[in-house]
């Protein structure tokens, strides 16, 4: 991508790479080390089908059920 832009003086895929990975560069930046957490936990939940660490079903619908209106 940056060879490509050198030779077509274009910066928009430069620009485009920069604009999705700001998220990460911020968390990063607030919380070292939260992307490699964040690739570690979804490995996990790759090979064993489980995630550890997510709430049940019925938790999230006491949540949902039990947050004020707006």
């Amino acid at each position: 991508m940056l060879e490509q832009a050198k030779t077509s003086h274009d910066l928009a895929g430069v620009h485009q790479v920069l604009a999705k990975w700001r998220h990460v560069a911020y968390a990063e930046l607030r919380d070292p080390g939260s992307y490699f957490r964040l690739q570690a936990e979804a490995e996990q939940i790759l090979r064993t089908g489980e995630n550890p660490t997510a709430g049940s079903f019925d938790d999230m619908q006491a949540l949902i059920r039990d947050r004020p209106a707006r």
